[in-house]
């Protein structure tokens, strides 16, 4: 835990829940509720995040958390808003803790229409790139080339771009983080909570059993995931602001080598792999670059 933490003085998350042990979810969505603080009603789907949470009425959380349909989140998170504010408690805090499989699949329609209408929620999304809850089958989220147990022999698809999706909408934030580098991921929570409008965050949850790693190898994964450009990490204010907030500094494959999920894979494979990094991130440069440009050009004609 970092220093001085607000979970050192008031944990929001009990123990005893019901994460694997090593459980990169547990960890981020402890740090998460610190960060949001008390005041706070979270939105949990079906997910392995609700397994974690506990069956209603009984909750690891204390804060009240209301667990919808997979495909509801961001309705009930919508509607949930509008009774506080009806309420006059417009400073509470209304959060959806989601897995890829309700927010990048099912639960998508609701959360487009949620971003277009600019709900005053925060919705955040534990990627761990698959239905890891229901036996590791693919989601839209899982990457090019993995395994899982709807892909034996590896996807045969890219990874949908959700943050790129989201930022079409024009929301007021949408960002990526890790809990592998915390500073970076506290920061972004903080900000968040300070803006209005619909933000969004995805945090990457390399899973244990999912993904084929050692107990106590999920931080090592999300750390090589964004320092290889698998997971990159950065952050697009009103659609158009980018910034990368982690380097690129290492190859892919130390990153793929540890990972039961990537284990049959060949050269060519990996230097296929290397190769759509390469070009995610020189669009991510690239964007960055774009919209700094406009900045100071706005800021000239000002």
């Amino acid at each position: 835990m970092l220093p001085n933490h607000p979970a050192a003085e008031n944990a929001m998350m009990c123990s005893g829940h019901a994460a694997c042990p090593g459980c990169v979810d547990a960890l981020s969505a402890r740090h998460v509720l610190a960060a949001l603080g008390p005041n706070t009603v979270a939105v949990i789907p079906p997910s392995c995040m609700a397994i974690i949470a506990g069956p209603q009425p009984y909750s690891s959380m204390s804060i009240p958390v209301y667990q919808p349909t997979l495909e509801s989140s961001a309705a009930a998170a919508s509607g949930i808003r509008r009774a506080l504010d009806a309420q006059g408690r417009r400073d509470t805090q209304v959060v959806v803790l989601a897995g890829d499989g309700g927010t990048y699949d099912i639960g998508f329609q609701c959360l487009s229409s949620a971003a277009e209408r600019n709900e005053n929620i925060l919705y955040i999304c534990f990627d761990n790139e698959g239905y890891m809850n229901t036996g590791a089958q693919k989601s839209s989220s899982t990457p090019l080339y993995a395994r899982t147990a709807s892909t034996p022999a590896g996807k045969t698809t890219r990874k949908k771009d959700l943050t790129g999706i989201m930022a079409a909408h024009g929301v007021p934030y949408a960002a990526t983080a890790s809990a592998a580098h915390m500073n970076d991921m506290r920061r972004k929570i903080d900000k968040a909570k300070s803006m209005h409008g619909l933000r969004m965050l995805t945090l990457l949850i390399p899973c244990i059993p999912g993904w084929g790693l050692a107990d106590d190898a999920g931080l090592v994964a999300a750390r090589l995931a964004v320092e290889s450009g698998a997971f990159p990490v950065y952050e697009i204010e009103d659609g158009e602001r980018y910034t990368i907030n982690v380097p690129k500094t290492r190859p892919v494959a130390e990153y793929l080598k540890i990972q039961r999920r990537y284990r049959s894979l060949d050269a060519d494979e990996i230097e296929a792999l290397q190769l759509e990094i390469d070009a995610g991130w020189a669009r991510l440069e690239r964007l960055e670059r774009l919209s700094r440009a406009a900045g100071t050009e706005a800021v000239a004609l000002a």
